[in-house]
């Protein structure tokens, strides 16, 4: 399999601070030029679109607001990935990321097994793997926290493996990450809680949610 991942241009368009911030830091870490904002009004004045490699949309973007983002973003820059992100977690949310810049060919295959709770590979030579799992531990916006845990990294040889989740992983809110090589894959392990997802608003006007500060990376520091 050759797999290459592409560092780009990506911005994360989000609510929570906390989550916006680190998960920029977690991308400029992987090597992508990398910014954040909160403020959904402001999107297409502060950055440049044409630029943009990948879009990242948080929860709880308000439905019309990444609707007018993708129609408005598309019609500049026809290249653009979108990414709907999977929880507010920033390694998570990098992952995702990663997942959407590699290119690769189909040699080894990555897969998850729900009903097994575990990551099922078949590699057509010897390969570095790592497994990673992150989870939500609270959902009270506007800072939902999370953490994770490196479930396996080492070589494996060429042919099937199945690397298992622990049982500490839970049901609900939870995500595997799986690196082969260069290449990588999320999958969703439990979902999230009705609870959760039916705060999100559907249009820009619905004020159901705290307010929040200000974050908006590219306008503050360039």
């Amino acid at each position: 399999m050759h797999t290459q991942n592409r560092p780009g241009r990506v911005l994360v368009v989000g609510r929570s601070p906390h989550v916006l911030l680190d998960t920029v830091d977690a991308l400029r870490a992987l090597g992508y030029a990398a910014d954040a904002t909160n403020q959904f009004d402001r999107v297409l004045d502060e950055y440049d679109g044409a630029e943009l490699d990948v879009l990242v949309f948080g929860g709880m973007v308000p439905a019309d607001t990444k609707q007018r983002l993708r129609a408005s973003l598309l019609a500049r820059n026809p290249r653009v990935v979108f990414v709907q992100g999977l929880a507010g977690i920033p390694g998570l949310v990098a992952a995702q990321v990663q997942a959407a810049t590699a290119t690769e060919a189909p040699a080894d295959q990555i897969g998850y097994d729900p009903v097994g709770r575990a990551v099922q590979l078949t590699l057509g030579e010897a390969r570095h793997v790592t497994v990673q799992a992150w989870w939500m531990t609270s959902f009270a916006p506007p800072e939902p926290r999370s953490t994770t845990l490196r479930v396996f990294d080492g070589d494996l040889g060429a042919g099937a493996h199945t690397v298992r989740l622990p049982d500490g992983v839970p049901d609900i809110a939870s995500f595997a990450g799986v690196t082969v090589g260069a290449a990588v894959r999320v999958f969703t392990v439990g979902e999230m809680p009705h609870a959760v997802t039916r705060l999100a608003p559907n249009t820009a006007a619905d004020d159901r949610l705290p307010p929040v500060d200000q974050v908006s990376t590219g306008h503050s520091d360039g």
